[in-house]
C-alpha cells in the first residue's frame, strides 16, 4: 500500500513524463503581441510541452509589423499574411482562428498556446477545452478576463520582464515597526499610506494561496506542494507566483513563514518534494 505523500511522489513522475511527450501550436497574433518577448514565451510554452508548430498572423505589408521580421528567422515561426480589408480594422483574428480548427481537427497536437491580449479568442480557447485539449494564454495584465479564463493557464507579459526578489519580503513585525517610525506624518502622507495598505491588499496571495490549501490539503493536514500549484492554477488560470516577485511558488509560500510551514520529503531517486501546512 502506499502512502498518501508516496501515491503524490508515483502521479508527479508520471506527469513530468506526460509534459515532455506533449505536443504544442503556437499562434501568434501579430497585431498583439510583443517580438521582444518571443524567447520568453517560447520558454514559457515550453515548459507545457514541445512547440512543434509557430506560426504568427499579420498584415505583413504595414510597418507595424517591422518588429517581427528579424525575430521570425531566429526562432523558425511562420509568417501568416492577412490582408486589412478595412482600415483601421485588424484582420487577423478569422484567419488564427480558422488555422486554430483545423490543427485542432488534424488531431497533430496535443495543446494549443494562443498568444494575444484579445477578448475575440475567447471562444477559441473555451472550444479547443471542450475537446479535452489544453489550452495555454500569452497576453498582457490587462487582457479581458474572459478570455484569461478560458485558458487553462495563462501568462502575463508582464511577468516575463520582471526583476524578482532577491531577498524575502519583510515580516509583518518589520512592516508595523516601519509604521511606527513614521509616528509624525502630515494628513497627506497618512492618505498616501493608506492607498498604499489597499494596493497591498488587492496584491495578496494569501486567501487565494489559503484557498488552494483547501482543495490540496490531505487527511494528515499536508498538502502536497505539486497539487496545490495545481489547484492555484484551477482557481486563477492567470496565477503566477512572479506577479509578486518570486520565481518559484515554493518561494513565495516560504516568504509567507508566519502563515505556512514547508517540509521536505525524501523520493525514491534521491529528489525532494515540497509539503505544506497551515500554521495553527
Amino acid at each position: 500500500m502506499f502512502t498518501n505523500r508516496e501515491k503524490n511522489n508515483l502521479f508527479m513522475d508520471q506527469d513530468q513524463t506526460t509534459i515532455r511527450s506533449k505536443r504544442m501550436a503556437m499562434l501568434i497574433d501579430g497585431d498583439n503581441a510583443q517580438a521582444s518577448l518571443i524567447s520568453n514565451m517560447l520558454a514559457e510554452s515550453g515548459k507545457y510541452g514541445m512547440v512543434i508548430i509557430r506560426r504568427i498572423y499579420g498584415d505583413w505589408t504595414t510597418s507595424n509589423m517591422n518588429g517581427w521580421k528579424d525575430t521570425l528567422q531566429t526562432h523558425a515561426i511562420q509568417p501568416i499574411q492577412q490582408f486589412r480589408y478595412t482600415v483601421g480594422k485588424n484582420a487577423t483574428d478569422s484567419a488564427m482562428i480558422i488555422d486554430a480548427m483545423d490543427i485542432l481537427y488534424e488531431g497533430r497536437v496535443d495543446g494549443f498556446c494562443l498568444v494575444s491580449s484579445d477578448s475575440d479568442y475567447t471562444r477559441l480557447a473555451t472550444r479547443i477545452r471542450e475537446k479535452g485539449i489544453f489550452v495555454m494564454g500569452i497576453g498582457k495584465q490587462s487582457t479581458p478576463r474572459a478570455f484569461v479564463n478560458a485558458c487553462d493557464v495563462f501568462v502575463i507579459t508582464e511577468n516575463l520582464q520582471k526583476n524578482l526578489r532577491k531577498e524575502p519580503r519583510p515580516t509583518r513585525s518589520q512592516d508595523s515597526k516601519k509604521k511606527s517610525d513614521k509616528g509624525e506624518k502630515g494628513e497627506k502622507s497618512e492618505k498616501v499610506d493608506r492607498l498604499s495598505e489597499e494596493k497591498e491588499l488587492l496584491n495578496d496571495p494569501i486567501p487565494l494561496l489559503k484557498q488552494a490549501f483547501d482543495l490540496a490539503v490531505q487527511d494528515d493536514g499536508w498538502a502536497f506542494l505539486g497539487v496545490m500549484g495545481t489547484q492555484l492554477r484551477q482557481l486563477d488560470p492567470s496565477f503566477d507566483p512572479r506577479t509578486y516577485g518570486y520565481r518559484q511558488l515554493s518561494l513565495l509560500i516560504q516568504a509567507y513563514s508566519d502563515v505556512f510551514e514547508m517540509e521536505m520529503g525524501k523520493k525514491g531517486d534521491g529528489t525532494f518534494n515540497v509539503y505544506i501546512r497551515l500554521k495553527e
